[in-house]
């Protein structure tokens, strides 16, 4: 029994660290919205792929975001990271801008804005003068270890809200914070190529009437960069609000 006391101390003090360490991570509303559309088996992508890691080191106020595509993959090197859906949302932005066309790489910004993806310069300082995102949209964390899926609260209009009679689509996002792979097939075959904030999952959260509301979220695969939530004017259309928690 004398050890049992201290004991209970070191286990209180794990579990507060624990609880501490979840509850540690905040949301913030990025300052905009940086979508890279990139493939692995593209080889004009990788310099953007650089561009946007750069910025994502230097520009914490930036939410940088790496959509891999799969209309590439058949060029010899399937992308490990591509999804359709993703390629979706490119073609949503494509129809809603009337481009003719789909390409890699290319940078949408605040989901209003198309610039060419190495052009960094021209990439953030069109993010700073940018219409500034609204504080529409906020999360909160149950569980945010990296090793484990998360889940949560999305929580709307709380802080402010938009003007009545407009409808807008949720999408929530989780991330990793970086990836590497060694393409051994394809254009870019040989090469080592490393991208910044890998989307890993995008979930539809359905129509936002822009009245109070809350949500429940549970990604289905664990992302160890962090997770968002995109507020935007229907399929394509601009972003008009966003809050993410990066781990």
């Amino acid at each position: 029994m004398k050890q049992l006391r201290p004991l209970l101390i070191i286990l209180g003090t794990i579990l507060w660290t624990g609880f501490a360490t979840a509850n540690a991570a905040e949301a913030i509303t990025p300052r905009a919205v940086i979508e890279l559309y990139t493939s692995e088996g593209c080889n004009s992508c990788p310099p953007a792929d650089h561009v946007l890691y750069e910025i994502n080191q230097e520009r914490s106020d930036f939410l940088a975001l790496s959509f891999h595509v799969d209309y590439w993959n058949y060029l010899g090197w399937e992308d490990p990271f591509s999804d359709a859906s993703y390629t979706k949302r490119q073609r949503d932005y494509a129809s809603h801008m009337r481009e003719r066309y789909v390409y890699t790489p290319q940078v949408v910004i605040n989901g209003s804005h198309v610039i060419r993806a190495t052009a960094k310069q021209q990439i953030t300082t069109t993010g700073d003068e940018a219409t500034p995102l609204q504080v529409w949209a906020d999360l909160s964390l149950l569980s945010g270890a990296p090793a484990i899926p998360a889940s949560g609260k999305v929580m709307l209009g709380m802080t402010d809200t938009p003007p009545p009679g407009q409808s807008y689509h949720l999408w929530l996002v989780g991330f990793d914070r970086e990836q590497a792979r060694d393409v051994r097939s394809g254009e870019n075959s040989g090469r080592r190529l490393v991208h910044a904030n890998v989307v890993r999952e995008m979930v539809d959260l359905g129509n936002w009437n822009g009245n109070r509301r809350e949500l429940d979220f549970a990604l289905g695969q664990a992302c160890d960069g962090g997770i968002a939530i995109l507020v935007q004017e229907g399929r394509g259309g601009p972003i008009r609000s966003a809050s993410v928690i990066r781990f």
